[in-house]
């Protein structure tokens, strides 16, 4: 009978960003959580991809994405990291972030493989790897302390971690949700790391572009050792506030690309020719990317000062559209329940970081964190700190 069918995903429901969101919709509540923009993405690029429909670029793209546009991401990896990819055998065009990541592991990993996520970790990624029959292997960083307030990752313990089965490490940096971004000692432990155990790194690397303070986005994929083992994942709906639109990539070394794409062809086989040629045009005639920092950086920090006035304490982001809270002025318990108390009673929604780990009950997944999106009009953010100042 259909009611018996047995579940892949047995303990699986709708996803905490999915929740959050419907309970803001219902309270009416500024959506602070799920990390979409409310504003448009920029009006040329709009304009690219019309045209691009109106000049019959509507039927299926080729299965690895237009040749404009795997040049463009070739050309910008390059100039930004330093490392060449193949537009032939080492580029391959996937609907959003999301898709590159699935078929990824889909297509790396077997029954038996474990999988080491580093906690917390974005909620995809341990769901994925159970549909492919691997196990994930979870290693939490370590949180944030008073004299040291932002998370951390102890290399060591991601490599007391590696066994026999270990086949692929996941890194997610700019990190979603703590905004830590990855520092050249972290690059020369991961090559020792990659070294003594060579795995495969699959690297999501959705906020690329995002990275605060004058710093730069550091990619495994910039030194040769780590290139050689790396899946590099990326989203051009982030990048350009255009979440919608789903179209993303992966470049990885063509023995594993041509993997990948054995995956990708019968998962979507190509993806919306429209918007490849529309931002293939724009990559080429724009200089948007080097903007992208300084745009969000303004919109971080003026949550972060808006919040010292209120009982929420802004931690430090280093990356991403995204900055943590501390709720510890208003008490203990779970952050879900905190999160949504803030939704009903306050209006305004948030994530709670306890999400991230693997059982968002445990003590251990709960550190009194909130994440709060600020990829929003500068309205959207003051009236959210205008009801946030209301906490008591």
């Amino acid at each position: 009978m259909l009611n018996t069918l047995p579940s892949k995903l047995p303990d699986v429901g709708s996803t905490i960003f999915t929740e959050m969101s419907a309970l803001a919709l219902e309270c009416r509540a500024i959506n602070l959580g799920q990390g979409f923009p409310d504003y448009p993405p920029p009006d040329a690029l709009i304009r690219a991809v019309s045209e691009a429909m109106a000049q019959g670029h509507n039927q299926y793209a080729p299965m690895a994405g237009l040749l404009q546009l795997r040049e463009a991401i070739a050309s910008k990896v390059q100039s930004q990291h330093g490392h060449a990819y193949s537009v032939e055998s080492e580029i391959t065009v996937t609907a959003g972030a999301t898709e590159a990541l699935m078929s990824s592991l889909l297509a790396l990993t077997h029954p038996g493989d474990e999988v080491l996520l580093i906690d917390p970790a974005y909620d995809l990624y341990a769901p994925s790897i159970r549909l492919a029959g691997a196990e994930a292997v979870r290693v939490p960083m370590r949180p944030p302390r008073k004299d040291d307030p932002a998370f951390r990752i102890d290399w060591n313990r991601v490599e007391a971690a590696m066994t026999p089965r270990t086949r692929m490490l996941v890194l997610n940096f700019p990190h979603n949700p703590t905004g830590l971004t990855l520092k050249p000692e972290d690059l020369d432990a991961l090559e020792a790391l990659i070294d003594r155990h060579p795995v495969l790194l699959l690297s999501d690397e959705a906020y690329e572009h995002i990275v605060f303070d004058g710093c730069a986005h550091l990619s495994p994929v910039s030194r040769p050792l780590l290139a050689e083992h790396t899946v590099l994942v990326s989203s051009f709906g982030k990048t350009f506030h255009a979440t919608g639109w789903k179209t993303g990539y992966c470049c990885a070394p063509a023995h594993v690309t041509r993997e990948i794409r054995k995956v990708h062809q019968f998962t979507v086989f190509s993806v919306s020719t429209p918007m490849q040629a529309g931002i293939a045009r724009y990559l080429r005639e724009s200089d948007t990317l080097s903007d992208l920092s300084g745009f969000y950086q303004k919109k971080r920090d003026r949550l972060a000062t808006g919040l010292k006035e209120t009982r929420l304490r802004p931690l430090h982001s280093e990356g991403t559209f995204f900055l943590l809270v501390d709720t510890a002025a208003l008490g203990t318990g779970l952050e879900k329940e905190l999160a949504v108390r803030l939704t009903r009673e306050v209006g305004v929604a948030s994530i709670p970081v306890s999400a991230f780990y693997a059982d968002p009950a445990r003590p251990e997944a709960n550190h009194q964190l909130l994440r709060l999106c600020f990829a929003k009009l500068d309205a959207t953010l003051d009236q959210a700190l205008e009801r946030l100042r209301g906490l008591n």
